[in-house]
Order: structure tokens, then sequence, then C-alpha cells
């Protein structure tokens, strides 16, 4: 599977199939920090990521007005 991460920008190329949260801990990531997205749609922890599949992980961004 291709693993597209942002801020910084850099792909990692994963064998699959994986679980949403195998995935965040393989890229040394918090899983409450980010975001993985496939095809548009917001994936939960325990969904599987194939082989095949292209996934994003953003990180999750919070802010506002004061």
């Amino acid at each position: 599977m291709i693993v597209k991460l942002r801020n910084p920008d850099r792909q990692l190329d994963l064998a699959g199939p994986l679980r949403v949260d195998a995935l965040i801990r393989r890229c040394g990531l918090h899983p409450n920090a980010v975001l993985v997205i496939r095809d548009r749609d917001l994936l939960a922890g325990d969904d599987i990521v194939d082989d095949g599949d292209t996934v994003e992980v953003r990180p999750v961004i919070s802010g506002g007005a004061r």
C-alpha cells in the first residue's frame, strides 16, 4: 500500500493488509493526532487497508476564533 503522510510531506510503501491502528503505529505516529483517509473516506482504527490501497495520513488540526 502507498501511505502519503502530510506535514511534512513524505510517502511510504508498506505491505498489507493492515488495520488502520497498526498502520499508524508503524508510521511512528500517535493515533489521536492523525486522520487516515482512503478515497475521500475517513477510516476508523479497526478498518483494514489492503496492498493495492493508497491512503493519506493527515495531522489533526484544531483551532478557531478567540
